[in-house]
């Protein structure tokens, strides 16, 4: 088994490695919030729900209220609770559409690298940068890597690039990670100025 360190919490951890859809989710969450939040995201959700996997057909079925209140609940599972309850339904129902609610098929499926970007790039809440990184966490962290991921996956990619979360594995990587993302938005900054 994979011994992720994305959340920071063992237990949380030990969910994302086991559970496809927790893994797609916390990175769905990754946004507008700190990394370790998003991806911890996945195992409150399970907790609240009373399970110890997540079903993608239980969560695109929940009445959409009473899902949204769930990630609303202190402490809540992302800063835009509501947004991101609907979106994470969204991308339950895009896994029971497409995946008949197996998760771990969208990526064992795939043709290629290119494919795997594509159905990646398909889900609702990726665009192509999510993707490419999902790609990279996948083939680093989880020996998932179809013919060409490294190319689909971009820079995130590369080897020893400590650029995104599929380089997380420990404390460095998690500062040196940081530390590009910071200074990314610097030069984003600047470059707007």
């Amino acid at each position: 088994m994979t011994t992720l360190w994305l959340a920071q919490d063992a237990d949380a951890d030990r969910l994302l490695a086991e559970d496809p859809f927790a893994l797609i989710l916390g990175m769905l969450l990754d946004q507008q919030q700190p990394l370790e939040k998003a991806f911890k995201g996945p195992y409150l959700l399970a907790q609240r729900l009373e399970v110890s996997r997540l079903d993608p057909a239980e969560i695109a079925a929940y009445d959409p209220e009473r899902f949204a209140a769930i990630y609303a609940t202190p402490p809540a599972i992302h800063r835009f609770p509501g947004s991101m309850a609907e979106r994470s339904q969204k991308l339950a129902q895009a896994i029971v559409d497409d995946y008949d609610g197996d998760t771990a098929a969208l990526w064992t499926g795939a043709k290629d690298g290119k494919d795997l970007l594509k159905r990646l790039g398909d889900l609702p809440g990726f665009g192509k940068m999510k993707a490419q990184i999902f790609t990279a966490l996948l083939g680093k962290q989880f020996d998932v890597r179809p013919e060409g991921w490294r190319e689909a996956a971009g820079a995130y990619g590369e080897e020893g690039s400590l650029r995104s979360v599929a380089d997380i594995v420990d404390a460095p990587s998690l500062t040196k990670v940081r530390e590009f993302k910071k200074q990314m938005k610097a030069e984003a900054k600047g470059a707007k100025g």
